[in-house]
């Protein structure tokens, strides 16, 4: 088998972020697959509860400096980086002030779902690939982990699929028990579509609610991973109309676990 280079993509990582599972997730999984010799490449968004002075991020002026598009506008990409403490792992971090220099996640102080949160996710699917083309590092996975990365299976099939930065990527998809009861604006197709994304692509989106981007990861990924036992019946749904060979339950975080990953890379790259 290969050495392999695998990026990991979330919404969170411990130590510097914790709302759910998928924190402790991501800061294990990584770790235990380059001790197994693979190379990786951790990417999150700098959201404004991470504290920059005690997790020592600093900004790479050299990534920074791209404008993503997001409807008729263009936003600044800052990218920072910090290291996991006791792991020789590098964390980057997706910023922007308009999207992220927020004293919450996800909601506000009311616990009302941030309207523009689907601004966040494409800005943060669309900044990921682009800090990952400019740091010339061809990744054979790109492992995305919950509702704010389900765009970058799709972008990877169309816009990104001639880009020699991915032109042998394979995409994983874990969905998580995470929902929220929020419809978009109707521009949410607009703003998510890109250059060789066909209408027909988006028409999940038509329905321009939270399960509908998730639907979008799904449809796309080349492996689909259910990281949770039980689900809200609205996501649970998501899951009917994926294929069964895409489709597998790897829970949990042992050393067994750990070597289902390990094998189910290697197979997508065979």
């Amino acid at each position: 088998m290969s050495k392999l280079r695998i990026l990991y993509v979330a919404s969170e990582i411990n130590p510097f972020l914790q709302t759910s599972k998928v924190a402790d997730f991501v800061r294990h999984l990584p770790q235990a697959m380059q001790e197994r010799g693979m190379e990786i490449r951790i990417l999150v968004p700098r959201f404004g509860t991470i504290n920059e002075r005690k997790n020592r991020l600093h900004e790479v002026v050299r990534l920074s400096g791209i404008n993503i598009s997001i409807g008729d506008e263009e936003k600044p990409l800052v990218i920072k980086v910090a290291s996991i403490p006791n792991a020789k792992l590098q964390v980057y971090f997706i910023d922007n002030e308009d999207y992220f220099q927020r004293k919450s996640v996800f909601v506000d102080c009311d616990n009302n779902f941030y309207a523009d949160n689907d601004e966040r996710a494409i800005f943060f699917c669309k900044g990921a690939l682009e800090t990952i083309k400019k740091l010339g590092w061809a990744p054979d996975i790109i492992h995305c982990n919950d509702w704010m990365t389900a765009l970058i299976p799709m972008y990877l099939k169309t816009t990104y699929k001639k880009d020699p930065t991915f032109a042998k990527t394979k995409c994983v998809f874990s969905v998580y028990n995470t929902f929220y009861s929020h419809t978009f604006g109707n521009d949410l197709i607009s703003k998510v579509k890109m250059i060789d994304i066909e209408d027909h692509m988006l028409d999940h989106l038509k329905t321009p609610n939270f399960q509908s981007l998730v639907k979008i990861g799904i449809q796309y990924a080349d492996a689909v991973i259910k990281g949770d036992e039980e689900y809200h019946d609205t996501i649970q749904a998501l899951f009917s109309g994926a294929e069964s060979d895409r489709m597998t339950d790897l829970l949990g975080m042992d050393a067994a676990i750990s070597e289902s990953y390990y094998n189910l890379y290697n197979e997508l790259v065979d």
